[in-house]
């Protein structure tokens, strides 16, 4: 049985968690806020994140991270990802030294533009073939009814990818392997920021023809950036890439959606925020996402009308004037 240590017990963590203990191995997650993890003891649900849904039994949990930590040979790390590199920094001296670390994290980190793998390395020490992500169109509460549902493990070490499959595969849950960890990475996080447009759209009235235009000019942009950084360009034909790009553009179990069509309607980034509990990672990760394309001479549109609008009050009414009045070109360009 795999020992798995579960950092991050917000909607995804919690879920992985219960995918990964149905998949038979022995899980203990991590939960910051205290009343939380007691939630998680004496009921067996997150209350806070997942209410009405019971987790196996043999989920532990615990706030102690040294405690979550102690002979694990897998180590998810399922918390925002902004917060990642303060997070691992605290629990680096716990880390068996062995252990695979995996990332459910879909962002680019502000300043230092890396993705969440290269963040893990830099703090770790860990080599590639240490350092897995799993990303696709894996809505948390959905993964969490059990509904069936497929993912890609990512690991340049395609043994260690295998392996890491047979932990979390299950009836519902089906795993495939990728050893694009940049492509899946890029994917996953820019993908957050479309589905923000489209909720901006929706939530301003537009329908079905308005949000599937953005849907497949951000696949566009997504590939760019991919591509400029020496990704495959498969990787975003598949469930890492349009997969979970219509999950999270098209699902009102979105939070990135959701935050982007509360916009649409009118709230200030303030109101959204304080009426939102989760994180919607697309609205920290457009800025430095908008610094990387530019790092690397992409255009992204899309994504940097979105920062405008979430970083400098940009009304979303304008962003649809702007790009509709962009210059007329061929859809290959």
């Amino acid at each position: 049985m795999t020992r798995v240590a579960v950092l991050g017990s917000g909607s995804w963590g919690t879920a992985f968690s219960m995918v990964l203990a149905d998949a038979g191995a022995d899980v203990v997650l991590w939960g910051r806020r205290q009343e939380v993890v007691d939630a998680i003891v004496s009921t067996h649900e997150n209350p806070d994140y997942l209410p009405g849904i019971p987790l196996p039994e043999t989920v532990a949990a615990t706030s102690d991270a040294a405690e979550a930590l102690r002979d694990a040979e897998v180590v998810v790390l399922a918390v925002p990802s902004q917060t990642l590199r303060g997070n691992l920094s605290a629990w680096v001296a716990d880390l068996p030294p062995d252990c695979v670390l995996v990332s459910l994290m879909k962002g680019i980190e502000l300043g230092t533009t890396r993705r969440m793998s290269e963040v893990i390395a830099e703090v770790t020490g860990a080599g590639p073939e240490r350092i897995a992500v799993v990303s696709g169109p894996n809505l948390a509460k959905e993964i969490a009814l059990r509904q069936p549902a497929a993912s890609v493990v990512a690991c340049a070490d395609e043994g260690v990818a295998e392996k890491l499959q047979q932990v979390c595969l299950t009836a519902y849950f089906r795993p495939y392997t990728n050893t694009d960890v940049l492509g899946v990475e890029v994917g996953g996080a820019v993908k957050n920021v479309i589905a923000l447009a489209v909720g901006m759209a929706k939530g301003m009235g537009m329908g079905d023809n308005s949000q599937a235009s953005i849907i497949t000019r951000g696949l566009a942009e997504i590939t760019r950036l991919g591509l400029a950084q020496g990704a495959d360009a498969a990787t975003f034909a598949g469930l890492a890439g349009v997969g979970d790009l219509v999950a999270t553009c098209m699902s009102p179990l979105s939070r990135n959606r959701t935050f982007g069509e509360n916009l649409g309607q009118g709230m200030s980034l303030d109101e959204v925020v304080r009426t939102t509990k989760q994180t919607a990672e697309g609205v920290k990760s457009a800025e430095s996402i908008l610094a990387l394309a530019r790092a690397h001479d992409v255009d992204m549109p899309i994504v940097e009308h979105v920062a405008a609008a979430v970083h400098d009050g940009l009304p979303p009414g304008e962003i649809v004037r702007r790009i509709m009045s962009r210059s007329a070109k061929s859809e290959a360009d």
